[in-house]
């Protein structure tokens, strides 16, 4: 049987997908709220045929749905203010409550990274969101006091974030816009323009960086220096030259770098370094060069937040535990405080659960139970070594 094949879904969703859980976790009660009765899901069905504004009374009737349906993904949305199911006769429908959400995806960052482009993804790269998990985890617990934060593997080469305290539920879209645009202080380099703006109007760094420096010097001097090498090329040192506000230091490395190719990306670091210190410990030259180095460090390092996944309550966001239509990949929990260990390669597909499911076979006339979520625990608990069982009992 194809792993991506309809009759393959149907039998993840009827025999591993944990809607019990997913229920549990989106109402906050055992018994229905509004926080399940209208709540929106979308499908994806065969064709690229999209169904969206739909709506439950329990996880068995989703359930139901799903198996009728058998889509190849789904989204949740917000809770609105009349049933989803009944938008065709209601005279207005609003989105009232929603989960604040992150989207961090590596393709944001395929202007600066060297192993890699577009969809494609490998443990190097993934260091990219390893260090934006360590940073916003720690920033949204201790700058907004968040508490009950799900991080979800996207199923290629991303990862999502579901914020599901009940004061982050009542966030209207301008105050989700706020808190994204304090979170969201770096973004790739428009065409056409030189360097990026990280500072204030008063030359300082905004608090968001500031707490973040110290967690993303490690993976500057590891990733950016060593395993990326991203000022090995004339482009990438280029780049770097781009951030220097002093012309005759970028002319004296400019000349030094390209009389030598081969110098790497740490010999060059340590040139601008050397560099610098060729000024006046009092000047304001070296003050702004000091500056720029930390802009370059946090440029390259800093979390790429896709700022319209968070700032509306009306965007939908893959459901967890979904499949990847693409490579198949179960979109699992991540521990947050393992996540250098995560790699996005040992991920399970279908076709490996469903072939664990397989050789699960009646011993002494006793017949397994694999729809259960303990099955569903004990299996893919394995999709890697760090992911703890707390993480399911969120659910």
């Amino acid at each position: 049987m194809d792993a991506l094949s309809p009759e393959a879904m149907l039998t993840f969703y009827r025999r591993l997908y944990p809607f019990k859980s997913v229920y549990d976790w989106l109402n906050h009660d055992s018994m229905p709220t509004r926080l399940w009765t209208h709540r929106e899901f979308a499908f994806t069905l065969a064709g690229d045929v999209y169904v969206r504004y739909k709506s439950y009374n329990s996880a068995d009737e989703l359930k139901a749905d799903v198996c009728r349906l058998n889509p190849s993904r789904f989204e949740i949305g917000p809770v609105y203010s009349g049933r989803p199911r009944d938008k065709k006769t209601l005279r207005k429908m609003t989105p009232l409550q929603r989960e604040l959400v992150f989207d961090i995806d590596m393709t944001d960052y395929d202007e600066i990274r060297t192993c890699c482009s577009d969809a494609n993804i490998c443990r190097k790269c993934w260091k990219w969101i390893a260090a934006a998990v360590q940073v916003l985890d720690e920033a949204i617990r201790d700058q907004y006091g968040y508490e009950q934060l799900l991080w979800v593997y996207s199923g290629r080469r991303g990862i999502h974030l579901w914020i599901s305290d009940p004061e982050a539920l009542e966030l209207t879209d301008q105050q989700r816009k706020s808190i994204v645009g304090w979170m969201a202080a770096v973004s790739a380099v428009k065409e056409g323009t030189k360097r990026p703006n990280l500072r204030t109007a008063n030359k300082g760094l905004p608090p968001s960086l500031i707490a973040a420096r110290e967690t993303l010097l490690p993976y500057f001097s590891d990733m950016i220096l060593e395993e990326q090498n991203c000022f090995g090329s004339e482009k990438g040192y280029e780049r770097l030259l781009d951030f220097l506000p002093d012309n005759k230091t970028v002319d004296a490395l400019r000349s030094k770098w390209s009389a030598d190719p081969s110098r790497d990306s740490s010999s060059k670091w340590s040139d601008l370094k050397a560099q610098i210190r060729t000024n006046d410990k009092a000047s304001p030259v070296r003050a702004q060069l000091m500056a720029a180095m930390e802009d370059i460090i946090l440029y390259y390092t800093y979390p790429r937040i896709d700022a319209e996944v968070s700032k509306h309550r009306n965007h939908l966001l893959k459901a967890p535990f979904c499949v990847h239509p693409k490579t198949g990949r179960v979109c699992v929990p991540v521990d947050p405080q393992a996540i250098d260990k995560f790699d996005p390669q040992k991920v399970p597909t279908i076709g490996q659960l469903l072939g664990e499911l397989d050789q699960l076979i009646p011993v002494d006339g006793q017949e397994n139970q694999p729809g259960t979520i303990l099955l569903f625990g004990r299996y893919t608990i394995r999709f890697y070594d760090c992911l703890p069982m707390e993480t399911y009992h969120q659910l």
